[in-house]
C-alpha cells in the first residue's frame, strides 16, 4: 500500500478544508485509516480513525464537531473533512495505514503505512 495525501493550503480561520488520502498502489481492503498531525516543535498526535467498515470512527477531542472523516473503499481513498478551523489546527497531516483491528487507533506506531504528509495552515 502506497498512501498519497493530498488538499492541504492555507486558510483563514473559520474556514474548511478536505484532505484525501489515496491508495496509488494496493487495496484498503481490512484496513485501519487514521489521520495525524504534527506541528512545528510538537510530536506527531492522533485526529481521527475510521475502521474498514466505516463502523467505528474516533476522533481527539480537540476536533469533535468540526473534522468529519470518512472513506470510500471503491475508490481506495480516505478523506478528512475539516470546517471552523482555529490556527491551532496548523500542522502537517498525515494519513496512515493499519490492516487489522482497530485497537490502539491512537497511537502512531500500530500503524504500517505513512503517506507524505500534506501542510495545512490556518491564519488568524
Amino acid at each position: 500500500v502506497q498512501l498519497q495525501a493530498s488538499g492541504g493550503g492555507l486558510v483563514q480561520a473559520g474556514g474548511s478544508l478536505r484532505l484525501s488520502c489515496a491508495s496509488s498502489r494496493g487495496t484498503f481492503s481490512n484496513y485501519v485509516m487514521g489521520w495525524f498531525r504534527q506541528a512545528p516543535g510538537k510530536e506527531r498526535e492522533f485526529v481521527a480513525a475510521i475502521s474498514w467498515s466505516s463502523g467505528r470512527i474516533y476522533y481527539t477531542d480537540s476536533v469533535k464537531g468540526r473534522f468529519t472523516i470518512f472513506r470510500d473503499n471503491a475508490q481506495n481513498t480516505v478523506y478528512l473533512q475539516m470546517n471552523s478551523l482555529k490556527p491551532d489546527d496548523t500542522a502537517i497531516y498525515y494519513c496512515a495505514a493499519r490492516r487489522g483491528s482497530y485497537a490502539g487507533h491512537y497511537d502512531p506506531q500500530i500503524y504500517d503505512y505513512w503517506g507524505q504528509g500534506t501542510e495545512v495552515t490556518v491564519s488568524q
